[in-house]
């Protein structure tokens, strides 16, 4: 299943004084999975492509929230 979050476990050392971090997240942006622009593809209207910052529904990503970038 595709998902634009990764997420995997760092290394915690057993002597490490700080308390682990169990696992990490990141977003990556959706332009890596799409290899070029095929013709015909759908658009936003124009005031909406502004707000969001994009043209292509496609290759829009919403900025993901402090509280999805780390769990514990």
């Amino acid at each position: 299943m595709y998902t634009s979050v990764k997420c995997y476990k760092p290394y915690h050392s057993p002597y490490d004084p700080c308390p682990p971090t169990k696992q990490k997240c990141y977003q990556t942006p959706p332009n890596l999975y799409l290899n070029y622009q095929p013709p015909g593809l759908q658009q936003y209207p124009l005031n909406e492509a502004l707000y969001r910052g994009t043209l292509w529904p496609c290759l829009f990503d919403a900025y993901p929230s402090k509280e999805k970038g780390e769990k514990e």
